[in-house]
């Protein structure tokens, strides 16, 4: 599982990358300036949380007994996700129902810290 949460983090991390380089080159002229600090949140959260998928993988090596690393993994993400992913859609779309679900996203971040964090204090 490290290898894959290795490889997602990486791949998040470049598509954050020519995700923030659209908003900033492509996007600019065609959103409101409210659209488009979304849309760099959406981007700000999936950086992060690319790093995270770092940090998880590192946790599955060190901690192998333990399930709490692959846990955080997948919170880490089902956050990128569903959080970036509803925020990108919403902008994109306009269709502002989509926002419904981006505090999900958010939740499943949060609890993917405490699980790499309960990793090291039970381990």
């Amino acid at each position: 599982m490290s290898e894959a949460f290795f490889i997602l983090g990486s791949l998040f991390g470049a598509l954050g990358v020519a995700a923030g380089a659209f908003g900033a080159h492509g996007l600019r002229a065609r959103l409101t300036p409210d659209r488009l600090d979304t849309f760099e949140v959406a981007v700000r959260y999936q950086m992060y949380h690319a790093l995270a998928l770092l940090a998880a993988a590192y946790a599955v090596e060190r901690w192998p007994e333990s399930s709490l690393p692959v846990a955080a993994g997948l919170l880490f993400l089902a956050g990128i996700v569903v959080f970036s992913g509803s925020l990108y859609a919403l902008v994109l779309s306009g269709e502002r129902r989509l926002g419904i679900i981006t505090p999900l996203g958010g939740l499943a971040m949060v609890a993917g810290w405490a699980l790499l964090a309960l990793t090291v204090l039970t381990g």
